[in-house]
């Protein structure tokens, strides 16, 4: 009659390799969501947003006006949220949730100025004035792009690496901790003394040693 082991079984530990997975995952999407999401909006936000035509002289002239026409408020948010980006690893503790959430107000704010300019009409009613010389010209057939969205989504992801620095930027290593030194004196190895050079034994005498024992 065979008897059966009443003794557990290890089990992996799994869990204990959770944290870590998680930290550098986050890492990488912060990254990756934070740099893509800046250049998405750099990119954007130079684009034509809107066009038109203005009457001219009993004819009609083409217009339109980019990104940076109708607001620079996305592309100065996405500089600020780069810069942002690469600050999250230069602080600690506090000052990282500082600039974790600045991160994801540059996003924010990012987003909404391109919502905001997706229908606005003073740029080009501007350049309708400058174009035919009458301050009371205005845009017709007036119609706008895809561009002032993709600028949004691009501060969407750039909100999205600010709330993930705001998760688990705790989790993340320091730029400033990897570099640091201790300060302590290192402990010099000393070659033993060459019975052959002269130079070393006088060496080891002046270090206290007796340069004849053997080591």
């Amino acid at each position: 009659m065979g008897y059966v082991s009443a003794v557990p079984v290890p089990q992996p530990r799994a869990a204990a390799a959770t944290p870590a997975t998680s930290s550098r995952r986050s890492l990488a999407a912060a990254l990756f969501l934070g740099a893509a999401g800046a250049t998405v909006v750099l990119l954007a936000a130079g684009r034509i947003w809107a066009e038109g035509s203005a009457s001219v002289g009993g004819g009609t002239v083409s217009l339109d006006v980019k990104g940076s026409d109708v607001t620079g408020v996305p592309t100065a948010l996405a500089i600020v949220g780069l810069a942002a980006l690469v600050a999250v690893f230069a602080v600690r503790r506090t000052g990282r949730l500082l600039v974790a959430a600045l991160l994801a107000l540059s996003g924010a704010g990012a987003s909404t100025a391109a919502l905001l300019g997706a229908s606005d009409t003073g740029a080009l009613d501007e350049k309708a004035a400058r174009t035919t010389g009458d301050a009371a010209s205005t845009v017709e057939a007036l119609s706008h792009t895809v561009w002032p969205y993709v600028t949004a989504a691009g501060g969407a992801l750039l909100l999205l690496a600010g709330l993930l620095a705001l998760r688990y930027g705790r989790l993340w290593p320091s730029m400033s901790g990897r570099y640091e030194r201790d300060g302590s004196p290192r402990a010099r190895k000393e070659r033993p003394a060459d019975p052959d050079r002269p130079e070393d034994l006088w060496k080891a005498l002046d270090r206290g040693e007796d340069p004849t024992r053997e080591g």
